[in-house]
């Protein structure tokens, strides 16, 4: 049996705050904003194996209330979600588009493909990252953020699982 989750964050930046994407630090002088590290694309990979596996969304896992969850890497969080499924789901395809008109995101995308499958026990070759700009309109356009959205196809491997 195999199930299909959506995921969707969005951010705006922030000055003088670490840019954090894919597990990566950016060197910028901006960076998310967020409870977290503000990381919108390890934030939609969660939400959508949440989604597959029927377990709600990251805010009910890891509430912006709780203080243990400021500033906390969101690669941690992923590998929380993650050691939830792995005894009933196999990952099969992770397929991510990031939305933004900056930075330039093609020189990093392998090193976040490497750093997620790393964390997801996977080959990196089942994620894909794409990078589209949103040709200068809304939010983003403006340069005043990003949006991230993820799909991803579970396998169960346990069928009796209550997942």
């Amino acid at each position: 049996m195999y199930k299909i989750g959506i995921g969707y964050d969005s951010h705006g930046f922030e000055k003088n705050k670490p840019f954090i994407l894919g597990g990566i630090n950016f060197e910028k002088n901006y960076g998310l904003k967020g409870h977290s590290d503000g990381d919108a694309l390890i934030h939609s990979i969660i939400d959508a194996i949440l989604g597959a596996s029927n377990l709600g969304d990251i805010g009910k896992h890891f509430p912006d209330t709780d203080k243990k969850y400021k500033n906390i890497s969101s690669l941690i969080l992923l590998k929380k979600i993650y050691n939830k499924i792995k005894k009933d789901y196999e990952i099969i395809n992770i397929d991510n588009v990031i939305i933004t008109e900056k930075p330039k995101l093609t020189p990093y995308i392998e090193r976040m493909k490497k750093k997620i499958s790393t964390v997801l026990n996977i080959e990196s070759n089942s994620i894909s990252i794409k990078a589209k700009s949103n040709e200068n309109m809304g939010f983003i356009g403006r340069g005043e953020g990003l949006a991230v959205i993820s799909n991803i196809l579970l396998r169960r491997m346990n069928e009796n699982s209550n997942l």
